[in-house]
């Protein structure tokens, strides 16, 4: 697998992960917040998964509207079907990335943006990484377990389902 594909499939094994962990958790762990963080745990993930649905929607030439205020929070399962959805946009794109050429509208906060696909590609990264990391910064805050969601542990783990 090329190591773009690779970042990419830790993303979605990390985020996955963080779901599974969250339904082992009492519903008062998904309200919870911590100073320094987006906010609760639901509306950090649902900010995540729906800046991804923004940036895949670029990326597809499907751009979505201006955004309108905060994101909504969604249900686990709700958050569930998102991340597999996305999963499977992010194989099919990363195929054919080097046939994509994106440009991002001006907004009134930047200026038009030409040949911005390695931006997206990049904040989505960067952007899952961050949030995730602010959830478990979130729960070890409130007294709850946070997963290990690192790129050693998705290696090992990915190794160990090989060799089984």
């Amino acid at each position: 697998m090329d190591p773009l594909s690779e970042a990419f499939q830790h993303h979605t094994w990390a985020t996955e992960k963080l779901l599974r962990h969250l339904r082992t958790l009492p519903e008062a762990a998904l309200t919870a917040t911590a100073e320094g963080v987006y906010g609760q745990v639901l509306a950090t993930l649902s900010h995540l998964l729906d800046a991804d649905a923004r940036y895949l929607g670029y990326l597809e030439r499907n751009p979505p509207a201006p955004k309108a205020g905060p994101d909504a929070t969604r249900t686990l399962a709700e958050l569930d079907d998102s991340v597999r959805d996305q999963a499977v946009r992010w194989r099919i794109l990363l195929a054919r990335i080097d046939e994509i050429d994106v440009t991002l509208p001006a907004r009134h906060e930047r200026p038009e943006l030409p040949h911005a696909t390695n931006l997206l590609i990049a904040q989505a990264l960067h952007h899952g990484t961050d949030h995730r990391t602010h959830i478990c910064t979130v729960l070890s805050a409130n007294g709850y377990e946070a997963p290990d969601l690192d790129v050693w542990t998705y290696w090992m783990a990915r190794r160990a389902d090989r060799s089984s």
